[in-house]
C-alpha cells in the first residue's frame, strides 16, 4: 500500500492508453456477467429443483397425455409420498408474445408439493374457495399490472370448451412469491377440477405428475419403480429428477455452460492479450527509471511487486466496475426480453468467481513484464 501512490502516477502517464485498456477490461466483465444471469435464465430454475421430487411423463412424449387415475397407484408405490398431476394449457393473453405458462393443477396437493410458492394463507383459501380462481407469480403480475380480483381472459390454442368457444376467464385471487431468487415465479395456476369438466375433449386426461419421494437418496430406485408400475401399459412412463427433467428442457436449447465457457475463454484471452500488451510497452517505455529504481534501494521483488501492482490495480479498476454495471443492469433494469426469461440475476457465485477472475487477469497480464522488469541490469538498462 505504501506505493499505491506510485502506482497510481504511473497509471496516469498514458491516460489515453490506461483508460483503453480499463475500458476493455470493463466490457469483458460487463458480458460475463450478463452471459452469467442468461446461463440461470435458461438452466429455469434448475438450481433449486426440489432434490426430493421426481417427474413423471409419458415415455414417448410429454406432449402425450397420461391417465388421472396413475396418481393412486403411484402413492401406493414404496417411497412415495405425494403425487400431483398438472397440464399444459397453452392460452394467449392479448397478443401471441405475451408468453407465460398456464398450467391446471390440483390447489390443496399442489401448494403441499411446492412449499417454495410463498402464498398468503387467505389467499390460499380464496384459490379453494373459487372454482375459476387462478394464482400467478409476482413476476407475471408486475409484468400486466395485474392484482387480486381482477378478470385474466386467456384465448386457448389447444383446449376447447364444451360450447365451441376458445375462451377462458379466470378470477385471480392470488399472487405468489418466491423463497428463494432462483425460483420461477413467472406461472400461472388455475383449478383442474374447472379445466377438466370445462374442455370438450381429453377428460381425466392429465400431462404429466409431480412425485414427492420420501428419500431422495433412493430417486432412481423409486423412479425406476414407478415405470416398472406402468410397462406394458396403454401409456408406458418416464420418470426422472425434476433436475434432470427441467434440464433437459434446457439441453433443447443447447449446452448452455459450453457456449458460456466458449464466449467467456475468447474474450478473457483477447483481454489478456491487451492488458499484457499494455503492461509491456509500461515496462519497456520505463526501463531507465525501473534502473535508477534499483540503484536508490529498490530489490528486486521490489520492482516487480511495483510491475504487478499496477496491473492488478488497472485490471481491479475496470473489471469491478464491468461487475458492478453489470449487477446494476441486471438487477434494475431486469429481463431484458419482457418476460422470455423470468429467472433472470447475477448470481452471488457467480459475482465471486468474477472478482476472482478480476485478480487473475491482473497477474496474468502482468506476470511477464514485472518478471523482465525483475530481472533488469541496472548498467545495461542505464546505457539504452
Amino acid at each position: 500500500m505504501k506505493y499505491l501512490r506510485l502506482i497510481l502516477s504511473n497509471l496516469k502517464r498514458k491516460k489515453l492508453r490506461t483508460a483503453l485498456t480499463a475500458l476493455s477490461i470493463t466490457v469483458a466483465f460487463l458480458l460475463f456477467g450478463f452471459l452469467a444471469a442468461v446461463r440461470i435464465a435458461f438452466d429455469q430454475g434448475v438450481q433449486v429443483a426440489g432434490l426430493d421430487r421426481l417427474v413423471v411423463r409419458h415415455k414417448v412424449s410429454i406432449i402425450q397425455f397420461l391417465p388421472e387415475s396413475y396418481r393412486d397407484r403411484m402413492e401406493r408405490i414404496e417411497g412415495v409420498d405425494l403425487a400431483v398431476h398438472a397440464t399444459w394449457f397453452g392460452g394467449i393473453y392479448q397478443k401471441p408474445s405475451n408468453f407465460f405458462a398456464q398450467i391446471p393443477v390440483e390447489p390443496g396437493p399442489f401448494m403441499e408439493m411446492f412449499p417454495e410458492y410463498i402464498l398468503e394463507p387467505q389467499e390460499r383459501e380464496a384459490w379453494l374457495a373459487t372454482r375459476t380462481g387462478a394464482i400467478v407469480g409476482r413476476v407475471t403480475a408486475d409484468r400486466f399490472g395485474w392484482k387480486v380480483g381482477d378478470r385474466i381472459p386467456l384465448q386457448a390454442t389447444i383446449w376447447t370448451k364444451k360450447d365451441g368457444s376458445n375462451s377462458w376467464e379466470f378470477d385471480l385471487v392470488g399472487i405468489y412469491e418466491g423463497a428463494e431468487k432462483g425460483t420461477d415465479t413467472s406461472q400461472f395456476f388455475f383449478r383442474h377440477d374447472y379445466f377438466d369438466e370445462a374442455r370438450q375433449w381429453g377428460e381425466g386426461q392429465v400431462g404429466w405428475y409431480y412425485v414427492r419421494i420420501k428419500d431422495p437418496e433412493r430417486a432412481a430406485e423409486i423412479a425406476e419403480a414407478i415405470d416398472v408400475e406402468f410397462a406394458n401399459s396403454p401409456a408406458e412412463t418416464k420418470a426422472e429428477p425434476e433436475g434432470a427433467f427441467i434440464q433437459g428442457f434446457a439441453n433443447q436449447v443447447g449446452n448452455i455452460a459450453k457456449i458460456f465457457m466458449a464466449i467467456l475463454s475468447a474474450v478473457f484471452f483477447t483481454i489478456l492479450l491487451v492488458a499484457g500488451n499494455t503492461m509491456a510497452q509500461t515496462v519497456r517505455e520505463r526501463i531507465n527509471e525501473l534502473a535508477v529504481l534499483k540503484a536508490v534501494g529498490f530489490t528486486d521483488r521490489g520492482v516487480l511487486g511495483l510491475v504487478l501492482g499496477e496491473s492488478c490495480l488497472l485490471a481491479a479498476i475496470g473489471g469491478f466496475f464491468g461487475l458492478a454495471l453489470s449487477w446494476l443492469f441486471i438487477t434494475i433494469k431486469g429481463d431484458p426480453t419482457g418476460g422470455a426469461l423470468p429467472i433472470y440475476y447475477f448470481p452471488a457465485k457467480d459475482i465471486l468467481i468474477g472478482v476472482l477472475l478480476v485478480l487473475f487477469v491482473g497477474l496474468a497480464a502482468g506476470i511477464l513484464p514485472s518478471l523482465q522488469a525483475q530481472r533488469l541490469q541496472i548498467a545495461d538498462a542505464l546505457r539504452r
